[in-house]
């Protein structure tokens, strides 16, 4: 049980996902501090002076019932940015890659398939009509 455990380990796997998640959470803490102090407030200011933000309340003089739209739409910006940058840093990337090795793996000059005994006899027959009627001869 031990030296499974030991191989699930050492598994390339295990150490790539650990990097990967790394990565992942100091990447968020890059996009939340951009949204946090360049997009929310650039958002708040939509709101107007009066308000906390873009938003509105749904009762006068209870705070607790502030809708933040401005939230929302950071939450949803921050979502985009992530989105953008794990697909043209991470997916794009490893589809082309992807696609390059194929191209390497695959055969230079794929053989031809034997053509089946039907089909061959079907041309062969297809060509002796085509002798026959090209003499004027009708079958």
């Amino acid at each position: 049980m031990i030296k499974g455990f030991r191989d699930f380990i050492l598994r390339g796997n295990v150490i790539e996902l650990a990097i990967a998640v790394v990565i992942g959470s100091a990447f968020t803490a890059l996009v939340s501090a951009f949204t946090a102090n360049i997009i929310n407030p650039v958002i708040a200011s939509a709101g107007g002076i009066d308000t906390d933000g873009f938003g509105f309340l749904i009762r006068e003089g209870n705070d607790a019932t502030f809708v933040d739209v401005g939230a929302v739409l950071t939450a949803v910006v921050t979502f985009l940015i992530t989105a953008a940058v794990v697909y043209f840093v991470f997916v794009v990337p490893m589809n082309r890659a992807r696609a390059r090795l194929q191209t390497l793996a695959a055969p230079e000059d794929p053989e031809e398939a034997p053509t089946p005994v039907d089909t061959a006899l079907l041309m062969e027959m297809r060509d002796l009509l085509k002798d026959l009627a090209s003499r004027g001869i009708r079958p």
